[in-house]
């Protein structure tokens, strides 16, 4: 797999998306898979606000959110949420204040319908069959330091790859085991298109692998915080001391 991340001008608010994207890359070939983070994709639909407030903050922030808690970090000396949108766990809603020039910009309304509508758009323009993309962002997983990308949203391939019925490599057959597609890209991605002053909010992906679909299941990653694996160790969190 190869990953080329893409520099560009600053993008601005209101800007057409789509024309700043076939500006920025003359070519893009078949099966490839377009990285486009969330900051320009909300740009281009308009989601940004300015708050004159914390209170304001943090009502944008449960608005924003189906779950909201505010932790005991401060950053600026704002408290950042623990919250989940759109069925991720995410930091204050996604909402995004760096390179932002003072002001908020919240994720995109639709994460997976502007994934399908840059596709439909592109591979009309770029004149290929198959082609993926990825509306991309950054989250912290719990007890690691740092962060890692995230797909918000993607479109034309198949994001989660099922192992189960299969057989390991001494013969025992697989219940359980599924790889996160999406999210695995979006990673890579990140990795390379940077989160500071890099200006490459474009990334391209080759030879990924990956099954290369018109339409997707767009709740194939989800899962009911109930059933999640980790909730047993969170609802006892406060009895464990880590070392």
């Amino acid at each position: 797999m190869k990953v080329i991340p893409i520099k560009t001008k600053i993008f601005k608010e209101g800007e057409n998306l789509i024309d700043f994207i076939t500006s920025s890359i003359k070519k893009l070939g078949e099966n490839s898979i377009l990285v486009v983070t969330s900051k320009i994709v909300a740009l281009s639909e308009g989601r940004v606000v300015i708050v004159k407030n914390e209170k304001e903050r943090e009502a944008l922030i449960k608005s924003e959110s189906q779950f909201a808690m505010r932790t005991k970090f401060l950053t600026h000396k704002q408290y950042v949420w623990l919250t989940i949108k759109d069925g991720m766990v995410l930091a204050s809603a996604g909402i995004d204040e760096s390179n932002a020039n003072g002001k908020l910009i919240l994720l995109p309304k639709d994460s997976f319908k502007s994934a399908s509508l840059i596709r439909r758009k592109l591979l009309k323009h770029y004149k290929v069959k198959n082609l993926g993309i990825i509306v991309s962002d950054s989250r912290i997983l719990p007890l690691k330091a740092g962060i890692v990308g995230i797909a918000l949203g993607y479109a034309g391939f198949k994001g989660l790859r099922a192992y189960m019925g299969t057989k390991d490599l001494f013969g025992r057959v697989l219940e359980f085991s599924r790889t996160d597609v999406a999210d695995s890209l979006a990673t890579s991605a990140v990795l390379l298109m940077g989160e500071g002053n890099e200006c490459q909010p474009l990334g391209i992906i080759t030879d990924s692998g990956v099954v290369f679909v018109n339409k997707i299941d767009k709740d194939e990653l989800k899962i009911d915080p109930r059933d999640d694996f980790y909730q047993p160790l969170f609802a006892k969190i406060k009895k464990i001391k880590i070392d």
